[in-house]
């Protein structure tokens, strides 16, 4: 007698931006779809549905993960961040602010994905990760300045089909500018 093949779904439990949800999903279903046909927040858009475009780029742990290629089920228990929870209530992030002040998009599209790349970049040039563009790569180094180059290298996989690279970098350089400030005022808060 041949054993009953397994089931081929399962719940999870995900954290996004900060609330649970629990899911029966099929084991191939990506993040993506999770999020977009099965919780309805259609901020994170598919564009290519290849991991080629960036415009399903999320946060999971803090870290940018194209979400068409990550599964739901590898998802459990992480730290799931869309374009929705980007925002402190009213409050824009300060990357969000911005895109909207240096015009960072045209049609908008690959807006909440280019978002969520940047917010990673800029905490991973904080952190003194460096990126293909970065000339000294030694651990003693200091960080190399979050130069236009270094910008698009790090930005290089979220793709405009508008054409609005120049004002992302702009806006990037901006968000970072203002995630500095906010670091050291932290810092010199907790140092009086």
């Amino acid at each position: 007698m041949v054993p009953a093949p397994s089931s081929t779904t399962r719940t999870v439990a995900l954290d996004i931006n900060g609330e649970k949800h629990h899911l029966s999903v099929d084991h191939r279903t990506t993040l993506l779809d999770a999020l977009r046909e099965r919780l309805g927040l259609t901020g994170t858009k598919k564009g290519c549905d290849q991991g080629q475009c960036g415009a399903c780029t999320v946060l999971v742990d803090r870290r940018r993960a194209v979400s068409c290629l990550h599964l739901a089920v590898a998802a459990e228990g992480r730290e799931i961040t869309t374009i929705e929870g980007i925002a402190d209530g009213e409050d824009l992030h300060p990357v969000q602010q911005a895109f909207l002040d240096l015009d960072g998009y045209q049609c908008g599209y690959c807006t909440p994905g280019q978002v969520c790349s940047a917010i990673a970049v800029i905490e991973e040039h904080a952190a003194g990760w460096p990126s293909a563009a970065t000339a000294d790569v030694r651990p003693e180094s200091v960080p190399p300045p979050l130069t236009p180059e270094e910008i698009r290298e790090r930005m290089s996989g979220n793709l405009c089909r508008c054409g609005a690279y120049v004002s992302i970098v702009q806006a990037v350089a901006q968000g970072a500018r203002a995630h500095e400030e906010a670091r050291t005022a932290t810092a010199e808060e907790a140092a009086a």
